[in-house]
């Protein structure tokens, strides 16, 4: 992750520096570099906290999906031995 992360100020400071036409100086430079890496984490934040919703939502909604599928297997034995007794009687 942070090889990542210097690979990818790296590449933002080469950019920026083709980029610009006139001179930047190096305070320039290390902020737009701080400012990039500041983006790239809150967005990361973002999508984790998404996913960490989405993950709380499904894993609820799969809850509730075995649950109808237990009382579903569990009613079909029940019925098959409620009709078991009901034709030996």
């Amino acid at each position: 992750m942070r090889t990542m992360m210097m690979i990818t100020i790296l590449v933002l400071m080469t950019t920026m520096m083709a980029k610009s036409e006139e001179t930047s100086t190096l305070t320039e430079v290390k902020d737009e570099a701080v400012k990039q890496v500041t983006m790239l984490q809150n967005h990361l934040t973002n999508e984790w906290v998404e996913i960490k919703e989405y993950q709380k939502a499904s894993w609820q909604a799969g809850k509730e999906q075995n649950v109808k599928n237990w009382s579903k297997i569990k009613s079909f034995f029940t019925n098959l031995t409620g009709q078991n007794n009901a034709t030996q009687d």
